[in-house]
Formats: C-alpha cells, structure tokens, sequence
C-alpha cells in the first residue's frame, strides 16, 4: 500500500510537472527562446531541483581524499586558470564574455548556493557534468584525473577568499588569445630592441 502511495504521488508530481511546462511553453510561445534572456524563478527551479534529482545517493557523503595543503591550492589555482576560468572567471563569480551568455549563466560559485553544496557533490558535478547547462563533464579526460577534481573541490572551498595576489598570478596562467600572444612578442620585441613592424606596443604610447 505504502508503495503504492508513492507511486500515485509521484505520477502526480509528474502531471503537474508537464502541465507547467505546457503552460509555459504557451506564454513563451509568444516571443520564442532565446538564450539571451534571464532564466525564469520557475526555470531556475526546475533547473536546481534537476541537478539535485540527478546526484546518485552515493555521491552526496563522499569525502575528499586530498589533503587541504597549500601545495593542493596552488596545483588547483592554475588547473582553474588553464581550464575553467575561461567561463567561471578567475575569482568564481561568472562574469566572463562566455560565462555571462550561456543559458543559464555561468553561477557565482563564491554564494551559497555552490558553497552549500557537499564536497561529494562539487566532485560528481566536475566528473560528470550537468546536463541542459554549458557544464561538461570532465570524468575520463586523459588532461584530467579524479584527483584533479578533488583538488578543484578544494579551490571551490578557497574561492570566497582568494587574494588579490593569487588572482593577479592566475592572469598570467590563463589562456591566451593569438591577439594577445602576437601583443606579447612584439612587447617582447621591443623592449629587447627588435623590430615591431612599425608598431610601438599600447604602454609605451
């Protein structure tokens, strides 16, 4: 009997489920979907209440196996740098030209909404990524270990108190663009008394 209760209400849960979904779809129906907008309260919700529904029961107590160390953050730092800040941002807040304009924006991972979540959780979140979002799942990449994953658990953790100093060494780590690459040489170039091609790099205007 008791199965069969929560059998009903989970049919029931699920009817009124589609039901919103079809009554939104008809208000959107409208203007159409564009990825430039907002996300709705109620999108936000479905959103969260799907990225929780899809942890395993496992994953919630995992703990992390690596040590909080200086020498954890500092690997982590630039593995943030190299890989995810293109669209988290070197500080975790999201307001990068990728992060802003994906659907649904990058978070701030600094609030608690990321910071609540459990150790276990940022892991299979970084492992497996999560679906309808710009979040991919990094699990099996040959660049990138369970280990690595963990030490960005920890950096997670860090981010509310990253220093100045460690944001202005995780610049000289990010990506670079060809534009800024070639900027670089000719800067270099210069400043070792070479040929610029005519052009005088911007600082020394």
């Amino acid at each position: 009997m008791l199965r069969l209760r929560w059998y009903l209400l989970g049919a029931v849960s699920l009817l009124l489920l589609f039901a919103a979904l079809g009554a939104g779809l008809l208000l959107r129906n409208a203007h159409g979907f564009s990825a430039r907008e907002q996300p709705t309260q109620f999108e936000t919700f479905l959103a969260r209440s799907a990225r929780s529904a899809a942890i395993p029961a496992s994953a919630h107590d995992r703990a992390n196996p690596v040590p909080n160390t200086q020498e954890t953050i500092d690997n982590a730092l630039a593995h943030w740098a190299d890989h995810c800040a293109l669209c988290h941002g070197n500080d975790g807040a999201g307001d990068t030209q990728l992060g802003r304009h994906t659907y649904p924006p990058a978070p701030d991972m600094r609030l608690p909404a990321t910071q609540r979540l459990s150790d276990g959780e940022l892991f299979y979140f970084i492992q497996n990524g999560i679906r309808l979002s710009a979040m991919p799942a990094w699990g099996g990449s040959s660049a990138h270990d369970e280990e690595s994953s963990w030490m960005l658990v920890h950096f997670i953790r860090h981010l509310p108190r990253l220093t100045d100093a460690e944001k202005r060494q995780m610049e000289k780590l990010n990506p670079k663009s060809p534009d800024e690459l070639k900027e670089e040489k000719e800067k270099e170039e210069f400043l070792k008394g070479g040929e610029t091609n005519g052009k005088v790099p911007d600082h020394h205007r």
